[in-house]
């Protein structure tokens, strides 16, 4: 009894710990190949995923067949706005080792390959 009461105390510590995170909300993307999004980002477990909600090109609004899906992937706060996980680029349906940092209401995203030796970036910044 003892343990299963450890075990559910933890399990809600990890999730006050997400649910307070400074990342949560949603996020707008830089323009990939002409379009742009809205991501969601929301606690997944003890991680951070971040979830296409809206999509835009030049002629507005739009609807993708991405909304819904995952592009931000169990990333986990490593400490001062730093995050760690996986990134999906949508454009060429490839999955990227993904880094954050956030500071105030901008978001670096990047996805990277070789060991984290070559990434490309985003900035995003808070929807309000």
């Amino acid at each position: 009894m003892k343990m299963f009461l450890a075990t559910a105390l933890a399990g809600l510590t990890l999730a006050g710990a997400a649910l307070a995170d400074p990342i949560l909300g949603t996020w707008k993307t830089q323009p990939d190949d002409g379009s742009y999004a809205h991501i969601d980002m929301a606690p997944c477990g003890s991680a951070i995923c971040g979830k296409i909600a809206r999509t835009f090109n030049s002629s507005g609004e739009y609807s993708s067949p991405n909304i819904g899906k995952t592009l931000v992937i169990d990333m986990v706060a490593k400490g001062e706005g730093y995050y760690t996980g996986e990134v999906w680029r949508p454009s060429n349906d490839k999955i990227y080792t993904g880094k954050m940092d956030l500071k105030g209401n901008s978001l670096a995203l990047r996805g990277c390959v070789a060991g984290g030796l070559i990434c490309s970036k985003q900035t995003w910044t808070r929807v309000k």
